[in-house]
């Protein structure tokens, strides 16, 4: 009984001429006056729905609200004064912020996919991946360090690093951030990364076991040795199997013993050779670039200096 689009009374109108003056159709607005949020101020003799000057205004705001998501229980509440506009506004920003993060990491996981040219496997790997909370991200390296260093007796200094070190995928991460999160999340779960990690871990509690733990301030300034010694020799173009290697090798060398506690020698290289190869796996460094990628640090690349440094030694024992 409300189909009069073109009823004339005074100050009162009808669904068609609100339709008309907001630009809403007559069914938006006979909807919106069901649910209670614009209701009649009167009906004509035939039953025909009037509003009152108000409406106007009650239909641009329920239209302004409704584009911005918001249902009709909640702008009813706004409109009846049992909330405010500004406490309904607060809400849906954040829950805007929220969906525009996660259109945020589908859009750059998608660039990512076409990127690798992904599998569709692949894809769903890295969309999971990619949408973890930041509480998950945190269990899964957690689960990852549990896995590589549970039950040794691993230095505490560096068990705090690796636990501290956590990747914090930004509110609204670059491209970049995100391929290297999802990389991250790869590598951790990577069962031979795994066990090359606890291999080292073991390796290096076994050494502290027959020689005592050496003092962390000391091995601290001994890499910065070598990595310094190392640099000098890469950035002099000095191979690390020539004759002009050896002054270098030897210095470090040196280093290597005095914090070991032990006297620099044939028997004492091969010893260091083995340390050098057993912990020397390139996705350790991997995996701290990522997280520095992620986390937006500017971390020391020791990974060219060792290298040069393993190098260097292997060829000093077997030349």
């Amino acid at each position: 009984m409300d189909d009069d689009t073109s009823y004339p009374s005074g100050s009162l109108h009808s669904i068609g001429e609100l339709a008309r003056l907001t630009g809403l159709t007559v069914r938006t607005i006979r909807f919106w006056s069901d649910t209670g949020v614009v209701p009649p101020t009167d009906r004509t003799p035939a039953g025909y729905r009037l509003y009152g000057p108000d409406a106007l205004a009650r239909l641009g705001l329920v239209r302004t609200l409704r584009d911005l998501g918001v249902g009709l229980p909640v702008i009813r509440q706004v409109l009846e004064r049992e909330i405010t506009v500004a406490e309904v506004a607060a809400v849906h920003a954040e829950a805007l912020d929220v969906q525009i993060r996660t259109l945020r990491l589908r859009q750059a996981v998608l660039r990512a996919v076409a990127g690798r040219g992904s599998t569709p496997e692949e894809m769903e790997l890295m969309h999971k991946l990619a949408t973890l909370s930041d509480q998950e991200r945190r269990r899964l390296i957690n689960e990852f360090i549990d896995s590589a260093f549970e039950g040794l007796d691993v230095d505490p200094d560096f068990l705090a690093s690796m636990r501290g070190g956590m990747p914090e995928l930004p509110e609204n991460p670059s491209q970049e951030q995100l391929d290297a999160w999802v990389e991250l999340a790869e590598l951790v779960q990577d069962e031979g990364f795994r066990a090359g990690i606890r291999r080292a871990a073991e390796d290096q509690t076994r050494v502290w076991k027959e020689s005592g733990r050496p003092d962390g301030e000391r091995t601290k300034r001994a890499a910065q040795a070598i990595k310094e010694r190392s640099e000098v020799a890469r950035q002099a173009g000095i191979a690390p199997d020539s004759p002009e290697a050896r002054p270098h090798v030897d210095e470090m060398a040196a280093v290597c013993a005095e914090i070991s506690d032990r006297e620099d020698g044939p028997e004492f290289r091969a010893w260091l050779l083995e340390r050098l190869e057993t912990g020397n796996d390139p996705r350790y460094g991997k995996y701290w670039r990522l997280v520095a990628v992620i986390n937006g640090w500017t971390l020391p690349d020791m990974e060219p200096a060792t290298e040069w440094f393993t190098a260097a030694v292997r060829a000093a024992v077997r030349g």
